[in-house]
């Protein structure tokens, strides 16, 4: 059995460096983001500024390390071989539950993962303890093994971290902006110094207060620091207030880049001094647990109230350990992924929302407008117009989704406001010894003053609501899930260990691998060749070649879908039907997405450039009565082979596939003249108009004719005429398209585009 435990040892130290990676690809957004979001300093410069800051914090770290080893059980109250159950499934359940959250791309709590993950183990570990044979306890002695006061702690943390950093954030937000306004540049020239001084003073006292508390050279600056906030305060004021003049005077540039620079190198310190015990606590804890049974003789059943006593730091494993936390900062793809999501939720501009919206976001949006409304009512319309004017944006070119992905999210005035606000608030819950996640708090702010800059407004306010009803459901599903996974896991564990731990481990291996070639392969995804691409012309003839393209890759992929529609209606091929389903959706979505451009496309074209837009409007609106048809074939068709309906017959196949072949040649010859704009060879295909509409009429009539005679399923019947009617409103959208590009273009007139603006 002792090389049992030797082997848990080194899979919970393996552990603990994915644990590491997770977790930081996690938590990287808490600092990063308010940086990235604002463009102001390039990503180089922010992901060293945020690599100091992560590797001083941890290598100054291990003041929080006794929270695995105590804070949550009582270790006394359990054996080596107890502890050691319940830190192999802390480890596992911990980096399962934080690589899921990576892989939806959702931010969660590292700290409450942790936690939970503990609380749930342990308390399971003490039901086996109190259930055993031998025992005399019950189920009210609980109590001596859990700390219950930490876990209402936690609880409370992250009810009081949504509420005051939403609010704080969004009150800060909109002071700052009532202010600065968004044409903040020539106020910033008179008062930045001293918003710059401001807000780098309490970025400053929050380095000290938060960042440096956790550390084990606390103690020597703790005589300098505690009793004289107030003059440290002042000072640092007066001091950046000097930095702030002779930056803006010397470098012509805007303090508040030096702000968002140190904001995120006191995030970043502050997360790894603070946050690294959630990787590497338990697994310190469980060395030095190995280290004492060696010590007390190998006794297995030996109480472990040592890890009650005060450890000695690890500094060349908190060095590894900063030196892997910046190597994950640097190349994790999951890291991005988690940042897209808060990113996409504060941005300003529109943007392609990730989260669909809910009862609960449409209500929570209808009872804000109402109360908003309601206040108006109150406030005088002189002064509600004289704050409109700060939050009126500046004229710029309309940006489609696509383009405003590319540019800042927001301002630089923001991103120092997202940083200084939560500096202050983990701040001054450190100094009150209120267990505050980073995470919650940089979030919430992040969103409190989104909502202040009216980023969420009538058109994204129920996509942007409904995702951060999502993330906080995440954070109480992270409590839960923690809680309940890590319970079963030790449960397992103990109840064969030999068996189980390597098992477990096995199926660990197996899901982080398949998450991330999953989540690797979703990121690799390139445009695909056949996908529909905005145009950005000016005139009508530059609109016809620049969406000629579409047309070829809408007609080629509308006689794909078609094909395989009457072929798997043929041979009764469900999985082909079920494929061939995902594909017009796929094929819609892309069509609905350039509709949704519409309007940046109109917002960019001059007076002279009107008949563009029409002819624009015109060709979208025949493409979308196209995908319409086709989704309903496709979906018509596998809806019946599904449902296990009679196969149509064989002369409705045969009919069905002369009109395919007749489609066919139409499609393929409208897909040839539009990858060759040879637009005059359209004349020559519409000419086939009468032809085709015949052929399928003809269809028509021969099923007539034959539901009064000889058919006797009134479900391949309806099916039938349903996929014939259809087919007649295909080549309807088909034929009319063709006809207004017939129309329109014009060989001898130049093409024209739309100036690209400059960034």
């Amino acid at each position: 059995m002792e090389n049992m435990y030797l082997f848990m040892l080194i899979a919970i130290t393996v552990l603990a460096v994915a644990d590491i990676v997770v977790g930081v690809s996690n938590d990287a957004i808490n600092f990063l983001n308010s940086a990235i979001g604002s463009k102001a300093i390039s990503l180089r410069t922010i992901m060293i500024v945020a690599s100091l800051g992560i590797f001083i914090g941890a290598v100054f770290s291990s003041g929080m390390m006794e929270v695995a080893r105590k804070g949550i059980f009582v270790p006394a109250m359990f054996s080596f071989e107890e502890i050691m159950y319940i830190f192999m499934a802390v480890m596992i359940t911990d980096i399962l539950l934080l690589d899921f959250f990576n892989t939806l791309g959702l931010p969660t709590s590292t700290t409450v993962s942790i936690v939970f993950n503990l609380l749930g183990a342990a308390v399971v570990m003490s039901l086996i303890k109190i259930n055993a044979p031998d025992s005399t306890q019950t189920l009210a002695d609980i109590g001596d093994y859990i700390n219950t006061k930490k876990a209402v702690e936690i609880i409370r943390g992250i009810v009081m971290s949504v509420f005051i950093a939403f609010t704080v954030g969004a009150f800060v937000q909109w002071l700052s902006r009532l202010v600065f306004t968004f044409q903040y540049e020539k106020r910033i020239k008179n008062f930045g110094a001293f918003f710059g001084a401001f807000c780098l003073t309490a970025i400053t006292y929050f380095i000290f207060l938060k960042g440096l508390k956790g550390s084990p050279y606390y103690n020597d600056l703790k005589g300098f620091i505690e009793g004289k906030e107030i003059l440290i305060i002042l000072g640092s004021f007066l001091l950046w207030l000097g930095v702030s003049f002779a930056f803006q005077t010397i470098t012509k540039k805007s303090i508040l880049l030096v702000v968002i620079a140190v904001g995120t190198f006191g995030l970043a310190l502050a997360f790894s001094g603070n946050d690294l015990v959630n990787f590497i606590g338990v697994p310190m804890a469980a060395y030095h647990s190995y280290e004492a049974w060696i010590a007390g003789g190998m006794d297995s059943t030996m109480s472990m109230s040592i890890l009650s006593k005060k450890m000695p730091a690890e500094p060349f494993l908190l060095f590894i350990a900063g030196a892997i936390m910046v190597l994950t900062l640097w190349f994790s793809k999951k890291a991005k992924t988690v940042a897209e999501t808060e990113l996409s939720l504060s941005r300003q501009g529109d943007t392609h929302e990730k989260f669909e919206p809910n009862m609960l976001s449409r209500g929570v949006v209808k009872g804000t407008t109402w109360l908003s409304n309601a206040i108006s009512s109150i406030i005088p319309k002189s002064l509600q117009e004289s704050m409109g004017k700060s939050f009126e944006k500046p004229d710029t070119a309309a940006l489609t989704k696509d383009q405003s992905i590319d540019a800042p999210a927001f301002d630089m005035i923001r991103a120092s406001v997202n940083l200084m606000v939560a500096g202050v608030l983990i701040a001054i819950a450190t100094s009150m010894k209120l267990p505050l996640s980073t995470t919650y708090v940089t979030f919430m702010v992040a969103m409190g003053s989104s909502f202040a800059d009216r980023a969420w407004g009538r058109e994204s306010a129920v996509y942007r609501v409904a995702g951060v009803l999502n993330v906080i459901g995440g954070w109480f599903g992270t409590a839960f899930g923690a809680f309940m996974a890590a319970g079963i896991v030790v449960f397992l564990i103990s109840w064969n260990p030999r068996v189980m731990t390597p098992i477990l481990l096995l199926i660990t291996g197996f899901l982080l691998v398949r998450n991330y070639l999953a989540h690797k392969e979703s990121s690799n995804k390139t445009i695909d060749e056949d996908s529909l691409k905005a145009t950005g012309s000016s005139s009508v003839q530059g609109v016809i070649h620049e969406s000629a393209s579409n047309i070829a890759s809408v007609v080629k992929r509308g006689n794909t879908i078609y094909s395989n529609a009457i072929r798997g209606l043929a041979k009764q091929d469900t999985s082909l039907l079920k494929k061939n389903k995902k594909q017009v959706t796929k094929l819609s979505d892309e069509v609905d997405s350039l509709r949704d451009n519409i309007f940046y496309f109109i917002k960019n074209l001059d007076e002279t450039s009107l008949r563009a837009s029409s002819f624009y409007i015109n060709i979208l609106g025949y493409l979308q009565d196209m995908t319409q048809s086709l989704e309903y074939i496709s979906k018509a068709s596998h809806k019946h082979i599904n449902n296990n309906h009679k196969n149509l017959k064989f002369s409705q196949i045969k009919e069905l596939k002369e009109v395919n072949v007749a489609l066919e040649t139409l499609f393929n010859d409208t897909k040839n003249a539009f990858d060759s704009r040879s637009f005059e060879q359209i004349g020559g295909i519409i000419g086939r108009k009468k032809e085709l509409f015949d052929l399928v009429t003809s269809k028509i009539v021969k099923q007539v004719a034959r539901t009064r005679t000889e058919e006797s399923s009134p479900k391949n019947t309806t099916l039938y005429f349903s996929l014939l009617l259809e087919t007649k409103d295909l080549l309807s959208a088909t034929m009319n398209l063709l006809e207004e590009y017939y129309a329109s273009h014009d060989s001898s007139v130049e093409i024209a585009t739309i100036p690209e603006t400059e960034e």
